[in-house]
């Protein structure tokens, strides 16, 4: 029997991240997943697009770019080969909106703004101005996902239990870890049923093409630098159930309308359409930590249904989450993955705005009604 310090179950590019952090801190780790390789759910569908995100100065604006700093600069350290550094351009939502361009910079501590006869010599039709990130690029997604766990051992598992034995968690009957760490996307396991992970439906598709994009470009979705011929179209795009019969069997064609408005883009042909979930979470923050037991807390404190909230949280022994980062996995993976096995190795807090815990007791309330 094999025994690990960690155990990650999901392969994306979230449980992907903690496994390498975790390698990197010296710790013997495992990544466990019901794929034969990795990135084949939302990741491999994600346009993994490295780009800040303009609004006001809320937390999730402050929080998801000090992850954009954070993970641009890492993959440029680490996964140069498969991130494209080739900057990002962003548009403001409408012509409103441009005038708070300035602020957005700002906000971000970076950023020059770019006007119309710049934009139109990188491609750019039907823009008077923009803000362009020239840290910002994209990710091979699935090549750099692999490249991530080369040297991990990997384990194809569709686990549908785990059993506690001692201070180990049995995962099968030859895989024993100390901790575990769930970063299997939208399907969740019951024992997450409080954080209320659901999935939002994105689409990517790979064009042959010969149009001259230098850079790649945000509004409304990511259209992706020209790469060896080939340029990244993909956004996210719906919350239905059953999104290809929303789509009629045209996953792309939207991005494709919306593309053409505003770049220089004449000769794509279609190379290869991704499809596939991303993880999202009540409130938009991605969710980090521990894993609350909550069928020991109903049955302990049946109170917390009427909104009693003094109550000590009780946890699942070295169960552990990182789930809930929506269409920026990306950027948000090697900076939560970092905070997180920095957590369970040598006691670094979690942020209370991704904090597992804060979802909770909402949850505990609404069984009431």
């Amino acid at each position: 029997m094999k025994i690990y310090d960690l155990a990650v179950i999901g392969s994306g590019v979230a449980g992907v991240m903690v496994a390498w952090w975790a390698k990197r801190l010296g710790v013997s780790v495992v990544v466990i997943d019901r794929s034969s390789s990795p990135a084949t759910g939302g990741s491999s569908a994600a346009g993994a697009f490295i780009s800040p995100k303009l609004g006001k100065a809320t937390p999730l604006v402050n929080l998801t770019n000090e992850a954009y700093e954070f993970s641009s600069q890492f993959y440029y350290d680490f996964f140069s080969e498969y991130f494209e550094r080739s900057g990002m351009l962003r548009f403001a939502k409408d012509s409103k909106d441009e005038e708070n361009l300035e602020y957005y910079k700002e906000i971000i501590g970076s950023g020059e703004i770019l006007f119309k006869d710049s934009l139109i010599k990188l491609g750019v039709i039907n823009e008077s101005r923009a803000l362009f990130f020239k840290n910002g690029g994209v990710c091979d997604s699935q090549g750099l996902c692999h490249y991530a766990i080369k040297d991990i051992d990997y384990f194809q598992l569709d686990l549908k239990d785990v059993k506690e034995q001692d201070d180990y968690l049995i995962l099968e009957d030859n895989i024993k870890a100390k901790n575990i760490v769930f970063a299997t996307g939208y399907e969740s396991f019951s024992d997450f049923e409080y954080m209320s992970i659901s999935g939002l439906w994105g689409s990517r598709g790979d064009y042959y093409s010969r149009d001259n994009i230098n850079t790649c470009m945000h509004k409304s979705l990511s259209v992706s630098s020209n790469i060896n011929g080939i340029i990244k179209l993909g956004a996210t795009t719906s919350r239905a159930k059953n999104p290809c019969m929303v789509c009629s069997g045209e996953p792309l064609k939207v991005l494709e309308e919306n593309a053409v408005k505003i770049a220089n883009l004449s000769s794509l042909k279609i190379k290869e359409i991704f499809c596939g979930y991303r993880a999202n979470s009540k409130d938009y923050f991605p969710i980090v930590g521990k894993v609350i037991d909550s069928n020991f807390m109903l049955k302990r404190y049946p109170s917390i249904k009427k909104g009693y909230k003094k109550v000590p949280l009780e946890y699942k022994k070295n169960y552990y989450v990182l789930n809930g980062l929506g269409a920026r996995g990306f950027v948000f993976a090697p900076f939560l993955a970092k905070m997180l096995v920095e957590h369970i190795f040598n006691g670094k807090e979690i942020l209370d705005t991704v904090n597992s815990d804060r979802l909770f007791l909402r949850w505990a309330r609404k069984l009431e009604n």
